[in-house]
């Protein structure tokens, strides 16, 4: 075996050049062949595009169960909020933040957060609170009731 009748290894094989004339036998299209889409420069068409005809998983009914429907959402108020809103001694409830417009919609209930600082004495009823919220409620001499 010589040196030379050896196979041309990735990096030895010549790159192949397009688009110098019909001699190169690459000439014209340049191996893109005729007209469309893909003979044009800067062409980029997803691995799952049909043609313009409506895709696949679009077409297909949609089956099985999904929880999203009964998902309980609550209606969120941070500790900033109650601090601005209502005076020391204040009671907290659903209804109040609904009238005041401090809120918009219920839900499922309503959940303080402990974003901000509480510095008045309130009484906060709720469907549900975060743990540092209810600390630092407890913290300005205020109360928290579970509804």
């Amino acid at each position: 075996m010589k040196l030379e009748s050896l196979p041309k290894t990735k990096e030895q094989k010549r790159k192949k050049i397009v688009g110098r004339g019909p001699g190169s036998g690459m000439g014209k299209t340049s191996t893109r062949g005729q007209k469309g889409q893909k003979a044009r420069s800067g062409v980029s068409i997803s691995a799952w595009f049909q043609g313009g005809q409506s895709p696949l998983y679009r077409r297909i009914p949609k089956r099985g169960f999904n929880n999203k429907r009964f998902e309980t959402k609550y209606a969120t108020i941070n500790l900033s909020d109650l601090n601005t809103f209502f005076n020391d001694g204040d009671t907290v409830t659903p209804e109040i933040l609904k009238e005041r417009g401090i809120i918009k919609k219920q839900l499922s209930g309503i959940k303080v957060l402990a974003n901000g600082e509480l510095e008045k004495k309130l009484t906060v009823k709720a469907q549900r609170f975060s743990s540092t919220a209810v600390t630092k409620i407890e913290a300005a001499g205020g109360k928290t009731e579970v509804i």
